[in-house]
């Protein structure tokens, strides 16, 4: 469905000298630097996937999701959804996608979400019937009945972006970009919108693109993730290998209980960082996690001792530092 090869976007910038004559002199001479949003991107997306798409801040991820959707041509490279090529911007291709930008509105301000929908089936040319029935079935999977005659300025930020949710698919797209749809919402609502993503992809079998910061998001949607760092794919695979990779760490947490613990104890495995609060927290191999617990509770009295397996942020986290080395 999804077929992107060696993507390249450079964004090219004025570079100004500080002070008036730094201005004076970028009317004479400017320099520029150039920066890769993307650098060489390539993979490939079947039909009915759902992929997270990942990455810290700045590691091309928005870039890539806007030249699939055609708003920003690639440097150099190539990609195709559906067949079509993104760049021509075809009437065709913008019938069967979607883009959700999770800090953009697509929904009128001063409008009631319902006639923003109206004005979007006039847009697509989409006939009554099916509009009625598709739109009737959006609004009672996410529960926003109640509020569809509200101006949007009027509605929270969950409902915002579960009205959002319905503009981009009352058209039946085929394929679906998402940047950070849940971002800013609080827990109940982002729970609700991951039950309905994951429930909507299961029953139509819309290939879906993710990006988010919200590790809950990628680990209850996504079997498969691709990373990125500084705008150069280090991963591309399935989720249960980077969480496989945290399995064979443990994180063990404890306090002593009184004064009496010894001063600069250290595990005879792992990595030990003494918190401000006087909690111990220790990174230890998954074989050791029994030693290293004996030596604990023989060390002295303990008060909640717990053991926890390593947060999927952690790893992603290292596999982007692995990246960055590389670079």
């Amino acid at each position: 469905m999804i077929e992107v090869e060696n993507l390249t976007r450079v964004f090219r910038t004025y570079k100004k000298q500080p002070g008036i004559w730094g201005g004076v002199k970028g009317l004479f001479r400017r320099d520029y630097e150039e920066t890769r949003a993307a650098d060489s991107i390539s993979f490939s997306i079947r039909e009915g996937e759902f992929v997270g798409f990942l990455g810290p801040n700045g590691a091309g991820k928005t870039t890539t999701l806007k030249m699939l959707s055609g708003l920003i041509f690639p440097t150099s490279g190539r990609a195709r959804v559906a067949g079509f090529d993104p760049t021509r911007r075809e009437n065709a291709y913008r019938r069967i996608f979607a883009l959700v930008l999770g800090q953009k509105n697509q929904l009128w301000w001063d409008l009631p979400a319902l006639e923003s929908f109206h004005l979007l089936r006039a847009i697509y040319g989409l006939e009554p019937a099916p509009y009625q029935q598709t739109l009737d079935e959006l609004v009672t999977l996410l529960g926003v009945a109640p509020k569809l005659n509200v101006q949007v300025r009027e509605l929270s930020l969950g409902e915002r972006m579960k009205m959002e949710l319905i503009a981009a698919l009352i058209h039946r797209p085929r394929v679906l970009f998402l940047d950070e749809p849940t971002i800013g919402l609080d827990v109940v609502s982002q729970k609700a919108v991951r039950e309905f993503l994951r429930d909507y992809n299961r029953r139509y079998k819309t290939t879906i693109l993710l990006t988010s910061h919200y590790m809950a998001d990628i680990s209850s949607l996504c079997e498969r993730v691709i990373v990125i760092d500084h705008g150069k794919k280090i991963y591309d695979g399935g989720l249960d290998r980077i969480a496989g990779a945290g399995a064979r760490q443990r994180i063990i947490k404890f306090k002593p209980r009184d004064a009496g613990f010894p001063a600069g104890w250290r595990p005879v495995h792992g990595e030990c960082k003494l918190c401000d609060d006087g909690e111990f927290l220790l990174h230890v191999p998954s074989e050791h996690v029994v030693a290293v617990c004996q030596q604990v509770l023989a060390a002295g009295g303990v008060d909640d001792l717990t053991i926890q397996d390593v947060p999927l942020e952690d790893v992603i986290s290292e596999i982007f530092s692995r990246g960055a080395t590389r670079a």
